[in-house]
């Protein structure tokens, strides 16, 4: 009977069952950090004027981006201004769709927002202006 009481028996513990799901919890939420910030790598930063109205298109238009120095850029090419409506033009015919979203910089002039409207509508266009909520 001595042996049986002089084993040394081990106690369970919830603590050490839970180390490994801590490990994979964080692993897991550093692997989605990574991917999320890698996802759209190529989008162009800046500040949209607000709106209360919005509604959300669900094709893939094409994208016409004005940046604060004047920057023109199509989805994420920049282009020049005096090429922007043959490289329009063309993006609209290879694409089928009449739709384009305008990203201009809230701080630019109203003359820069008449300037591509101008040309969206030489191209009979329908330009769909972004703005943040």
């Amino acid at each position: 009977m001595s042996g049986i009481t002089s084993r040394k028996r081990r106690i369970f513990h919830d603590e050490d069952s839970m180390t490994a799901m801590n490990d994979i919890m964080f692993f897991l939420m550093l692997f989605f950090l990574i991917i999320s910030t890698l996802a759209n790598p190529n989008v162009i930063k800046l500040l949209l004027p607000k709106s209360s109205n919005s509604t959300t298109i669900a094709k893939q238009p094409i994208t016409v981006t004005v940046t604060e120095d004047h920057k023109y850029f199509l989805n994420t090419e920049e282009i020049p201004l005096a090429n922007l409506e043959k490289v329009l033009n063309e993006a609209t015919i290879r694409n089928d769709d009449k739709t384009c979203i305008l990203r201009i910089a809230k701080n630019l002039t109203i003359q820069d927002l008449v300037d591509i409207l101008d040309v969206g509508a030489r191209l009979n266009l329908k330009m769909v202006m972004s703005t943040s909520k």
